[in-house]
């Protein structure tokens, strides 16, 4: 592939220091493109470009009816080209092109649904205790946002934060992961074909370290939207207090999936595997703490245990793949250390938990889908987020016991509840402190419906309605119609 550029204040531009970076292949190593390696310099002209864009109030004031009609006309654009994205996608990632293709439709998704909302609020009238006045509540855009995407899903968390952007009159400068950068580099080639103009869309690509610091201290940034580990939340939110920005964050989790005896067995079982080796196990909401009830315990594992036994691992160009690799060497490695503790620390090994052996896989970034049995909350595994292709496995024998078990952690982005008494479900449900619970169903999603955590998951919501408020600024304005002398001096 030919170089891939950085996109600031509408121009296609190189790195102010001129280096660059080689995108692998997950699952050959193989060098698939080159992109600029941006810094700090890079991301202050971005910085630039949008503030003046912002400031100059053209994007802003654009009617909400002709913002919306852009953000739709890159819904559509991305299906045209839906087939090069998704194998995009693919290349970068390591994920089935089947997968690929379903989050191109789900992007598409997001926007539409954003273009659809762009010019539905037109804010409030309320009552006001004063005669001969009007009082009203408007919503406008908070300013210049900074935008920071994760590698595991790079388009499609990109869309949660460009279109409620865009969609709300507000610029941006957005990084995407060094590592997975290709589909976002192109949504941003569509987002110019379709109208977006210069400076209030910007694209930076580097390091978090330079371009994601840099986007977190700078004065003229309003507000950061970034997507990735706690560590980094933490250091984001530090950052951020410079100038006291507005933050979205969603961190992660480490998911409970609570399995009653009464569940219909097979869904269960089927429903539980994909919530987690889904993409390697590489989503903040996999279900990867499964909470069993005692009755069932032994047979439900059993049931996974043949399950996993045939996965089939490839690439993800490989019609029959199922899983694919993980994202790189250094992630690989974290999960083989997450592993290794699992053992330490007294968990039953039930299946995987090493690389595999088949040749045809040595030069790809390849964990074995892995079970752990016999774990309980005190284990660094149950507690700590795995991002890999692995699954701890609890008991409980009462509902209280595992609405506590489920609980038990510092995150609270999402949870799931098997169970064929709906009394019994919304009983835990009620009880579950995390942003999404599902029942009898596991890692469903949707533009309509607000997707965020609890506790350390995050702050603030992405999708849904929520979803554009964090966008906004609410205004009060009052209006005396009839004003008069006070005489009180």
């Amino acid at each position: 592939m030919s170089l891939k550029k950085q996109y600031i204040n509408g121009e296609w531009v190189e790195a102010i220091s001129g280096n660059t970076r080689d995108i692998i292949n997950p699952f050959n190593q193989e060098m698939i493109a080159t992109v600029p390696e941006g810094d700090e310099l890079d991301a202050r002209a971005a910085i630039t470009a949008a503030r003046t864009a912002f400031d100059n109030g053209e994007w802003a004031s654009t009617p909400a009816t002709e913002r919306g009609s852009i953000v739709r006309n890159i819904a559509e654009l991305i299906i045209r080209d839906k087939e090069e994205l998704a194998r995009l996608e693919s290349l970068d990632t390591g994920k089935t092109v089947e997968e690929s293709r379903g989050d191109m439709d789900d992007i598409a998704g997001v926007f539409r649904y954003y273009a659809d909302l762009a010019d539905k609020d037109g804010g409030e009238l309320i009552a006001s205790p004063v005669p001969n006045s009007i009082s009203r509540v408007v919503r406008e855009p908070v300013g210049v946002c900074g935008q920071i995407t994760p590698w595991n899903y790079p388009l499609l968390q990109a869309s949660w934060k460009l279109a409620p952007a865009l969609a709300t009159g507000n610029t941006l400068v957005m990084k995407p992961s060094e590592i997975t950068p290709l589909t976002t580099i192109k949504v941003f080639e569509l987002m110019e074909e379709a109208g977006v103009p210069a400076g209030v869309a910007n694209l930076v690509l580097g390091a978090g370290h330079t371009v994601g610091a840099e986007l977190a201290e700078n004065v003229d940034v309003d507000l950061i939207s970034f997507t990735g580990g706690i560590v980094t939340g933490k250091k984001i939110m530090q950052a951020a207090s410079v100038n006291v920005k507005k933050l979205a964050l969603e961190l992660g989790g480490k998911n409970p999936n609570i399995i009653f005896a009464d569940a219909d067995f097979e869904t269960a079982v089927d429903q539980a595997l994909n919530g987690v080796f889904f993409h390697a196990g590489q989503i903040c909401s996999a279900g990867t703490r499964l909470i069993v009830e005692e009755s069932i315990h032994d047979e439900f594992v059993n049931a996974l245990v043949q399950r996993v036994n045939k996965f089939k691992l490839g690439s993800g160009f490989d019609e029959e793949t199922q899983m694919g690799p993980l994202i790189s060497a250094e992630h690989l490695a974290k999960v083989e250390e997450y592993v290794e503790t699992g053992i330490k620390e007294g968990a039953t090994l039930a299946v995987g938990g090493s690389r595999p052996n088949e040749p045809e896989l040595q030069n790809g970034f390849f964990f074995l889908p892995t079970i752990f049995t016999d774990c309980t909350t005190d284990m660094s595994i149950v507690q700590d987020e795995a991002f890999g292709p692995v699954i701890t496995v609890e008991r409980f024998r009462t509902e209280q016991e595992a609405v506590k078990l489920a609980n038990d952690s510092i995150y609270g982005l999402a949870g799931g509840v098997w169970t064929s008494d709906i009394v019994k479900a919304e009983r835990c449900v009620a009880k579950m402190r995390m942003g999404t619970v599902w029942i009898n169903d596991y890692n469903l999603y949707f533009p309509h419906a607000p997707w965020g955590g609890f506790k350390q998951s995050g702050i603030g919501r992405e999708l849904g309605r929520l979803g554009i408020e964090e966008y906004t600024e609410t205004k009060h304005i009052y209006q005396n119609l009839k004003p008069e002398p006070i005489k009180w001096f």
